[in-house]
């Protein structure tokens, strides 16, 4: 039976992390709101300037409007082509035990130890033969290809908790074996799916080891590289670096809110079972 004390205990040690985590974003927005003649943190520590043209004036210097589109292309392309071909790939190798499909599920496992930089000379001349340099679709599906080890691992544990029967239905019904999956099985996915967006959304958006070597002129750059480049050039100015990277944290904090419901879900469900 759980005492007050410790429900107290409790409820003041999840407050202090939740503080503690809390700490970066809020020193992030305090610098990004100071005036330009403030210099870090001197003077109100807890009460900022509250100067939002700082905003205005780091979207029109750092260029970061046209690199969020650009992120934004990237990371919902790579991303759609992830779910397509890591959920059909979980599919068949949680609905077939055979020796090939356990011998590609180890695969893919062995590929999620792999560093990506480490291969990142071989793709430069691989993207450079066909022409994948500075364009969307070539970065659409290297970051989809690095990502989908983790994600087919993911669904291929969630699709084994859902039962066979429901498939073996829709067969009787008349549908294909590929039509059961996309019209019954695929509809059942939405917890892991949700957690495949957000994890690999994220890493996605926020890349940076591949982006600078494959995205090099300028009106190419990603989040990531439009803000290094501007705290390169503008790094004595605090207020505005802050500012350009509040700007391009909203995207990926807004995602996160949007999917949160279901991302536990999927996380819990491709760990636990199966």
């Amino acid at each position: 039976m759980r005492t007050p004390i410790a429900s107290v205990s409790k409820g003041i040690a999840v407050m202090v992390v939740s503080l503690v985590s809390l700490l970066p974003f809020y020193s992030l927005f305090y610098l990004s709101v100071r005036s330009p003649s403030a210099r870090s943190f001197e003077g109100q520590l807890l009460v900022p300037d509250f100067r939002f043209a700082n905003f205005v004036e780091a979207w029109n210097v750092s260029r970061i409007g046209q690199a969020i589109g650009n992120s934004l292309v990237i990371t919902a392309g790579a991303v759609l082509v992830l779910i397509l071909f890591a959920s059909a790939a979980g599919f068949a190798i949680a609905r077939n035990r055979d020796w090939f499909h356990r011998l590609a599920f180890r695969l893919f496992l062995v590929c999620m130890m792999i560093p990506a930089i480490i291969i990142t000379v071989p793709l430069y001349t691989l993207m450079k033969s066909i022409n994948g340099i500075n364009t969307h679709w070539a970065m659409i599906l290297l970051l989809a290809a690095h990502a989908l080890p983790f994600s087919v691992f993911l669904y291929t544990n969630f699709i084994r908790a859902i039962p066979r029967e429901m498939e073996e239905a829709a067969v009787i019904d008349g549908c294909t074996p590929f039509a059961a999956f996309w019209r019954v099985t695929f509809h059942l996915l939405k917890p892991v799916t949700a957690s495949v967006i957000i994890l690999n959304g994220l890493s996605i958006w926020n890349n940076y080891a591949q982006s600078v070597f494959f995205l090099q002129d300028q009106s190419m750059r990603t989040v990531p590289l439009a803000v290094s480049m501007f705290f390169q050039k503008y790094g004595a100015q605090w207020n505005l670096m802050a500012a350009a990277a509040v700007i391009g944290l909203a995207p990926a904090v807004a995602a996160f809110l949007l999917f949160q419901r279901y991302f536990m879900k999927g996380i819990a469900a491709g760990a636990v079972k199966g």
